[in-house]
């Protein structure tokens, strides 16, 4: 089991922790929504619950409720700077099929 970052990703989540001045790592989780059942959630971490798994990869810790972890495992965030827009993106192979607009997705 593990999540993975790209460079860009971990460069983001690095230089955005030390400029808020505090966070342990980035929060990567699903919610049920969606036209296809499951989106993304991602916060910065500011602490580890007793539950969470915890990977580190590229010198950041990622956090995960193990709940979310089953739809998740495998996945690669990426981030992605497309002109004036820029957002993590992931690259997750349980998906089985995403909306059209690409918000949500099912497994």
């Amino acid at each position: 089991m593990a999540i993975s970052l790209t460079d860009a990703a971990a460069e983001r989540v690095s230089k955005y922790l030390a400029a808020r001045g505090q966070g342990v790592g980035l929060r990567l989780g699903v919610t049920k929504t969606g036209c296809s059942g499951y989106s993304y959630v991602i916060n910065y971490a500011d602490s580890v619950e007793g539950d969470d798994i915890v990977f580190e990869d590229r010198g950041v810790k990622i956090v995960v409720d193990p709940e979310a972890l089953e739809l998740i495992d495998g996945t690669e965030v990426d981030f992605v700077k497309n002109g004036l827009n820029e957002a993590f993106s992931f690259r997750n192979p349980n998906v089985t099929g995403e909306c059209g607009c690409g918000e949500s997705f099912n497994i």
